[in-house]
């Protein structure tokens, strides 16, 4: 770190010098052009000017790669915030690449598939953060995750299929979701413009990705337990159905709970409310998970086993977003010593 002492230039204005070795590093002379990003915290970011609004852009030899390789490609490029990838294919295979392109691209919110000379394919973000509302995407996110946990849990108790498969057809949503939260939080990484853009700090944007995180992993337990649902060779009995439902609904109440404080900035008492909550389902399941062993349902306990579970990897995530939320809390609203 180094100090500076401010300056008072013409009687209106502040300056302060640079660090020599940085202006050399980064070819500032006398003239050069500055961005400055003013941040509500009291820091003033400094951006040389070259790197300012650089559009990041990928070539990629794809001949031998296969879909899933292809898939796992484009995906990470896109997560870390790549603008424009050219994709490059030697092997005549351009038509049955397109194809395979089209089902990745139609997971990455903002990418598109254009066409230009010197590539084979070019996929290009469309989307600019200016247009991107990383609070109603993770908002989007809590209530698909909500409701795909609600009706996997039903489908388990009503032996619903169909149900199951309905659940297990909207995690991609979820996911979709998430890595569009991903991108631009990682985005900001590397770009400063684009946390203004995005129109929070560096802190809220971590705590809405963390927050995501969770939201996304809670989805994945939702197709768990859907799976569960399909698999299984009947409805599991009218005791067991009912205590897995009332599982499942304070599962859900404390992930509502703890999401609340920073979606809805409400009071963060619901959050220690949610973790008390947490340790109250993991004393039921553990009772549910005994009995269920102890029962005639030994034989099937293990598929049961399974949903059980899910239901505590949940309220574990919940309570994670719980603690987050206190944590947040506490960021903006130190107590006194």
């Amino acid at each position: 770190m180094e100090t500076r002492k401010v300056q008072l230039s013409g009687g209106t204005t502040y300056t302060v010098s640079l660090p020599k070795f940085w202006a050399e590093d980064h070819d500032i002379t006398a003239g050069s052009l500055l961005y400055l990003y003013p941040n509500d915290d009291g820091s003033l970011l400094v951006e040389a000017a070259e790197t300012e609004g650089d559009t990041s852009r990928a070539v990629v030899e794809v001949g031998d790669f296969d879909d899933g390789e292809l898939r796992e490609t484009l995906t990470a490029l896109y997560l870390i915030g790549v603008d424009e990838v050219c994709l490059r294919d030697r092997t005549d295979g351009v038509s049955e690449r397109e194809r395979a392109l089209r089902s990745v691209v139609a997971d990455l919110t903002g990418f598109e598939i254009l066409q230009a000379d010197e590539c084979d394919l070019v996929v290009r973000n469309l989307m600019d953060a200016d247009n991107v509302s990383i609070r109603k995407s993770t908002i989007r996110l809590r209530l698909i995750a909500d409701a795909m946990h609600e009706d996997a849990v039903r489908a388990v108790v009503e032996d619903d299929a169909t149900l199951a498969q309905d659940v297990i057809d909207r995690d991609a949503e979820a996911d979709k979701l998430f890595r569009l939260v991903n991108r631009y939080f990682q985005r900001t990484l590397t770009d400063l413009g684009e946390v203004q853009k995005l129109a929070f700090s560096r802190a809220e944007l971590f705590a809405y990705y963390y927050l995501a995180r969770q939201l996304e992993r809670i989805a994945d337990h939702a197709e768990k337990i859907a799976r569960v649902a399909i698999e299984q060779p009947h409805a599991p009995d009218d005791d067991l159905g009912r205590e897995a439902g009332s599982i499942g609904r304070d599962a859900r109440s404390l992930i509502w709970d703890a999401t609340e404080p920073i979606l809805s900035n409400t009071d963060v008492s619901l959050a220690y409310d949610a973790l008390a909550e947490r340790e109250a389902i993991t004393q039921a399941i553990e009772d549910l998970d005994r009995a269920l062993y102890e029962s005639d349902h030994a034989p099937e306990a293990y598929r049961w086993g399974l949903l059980l579970d899910s239901l505590e990897r949940s309220a574990e995530y919940g309570a994670n977003i719980a603690e987050l939320a206190i944590q947040q809390h506490y960021r903006g609203h130190r107590p006194e010593r």
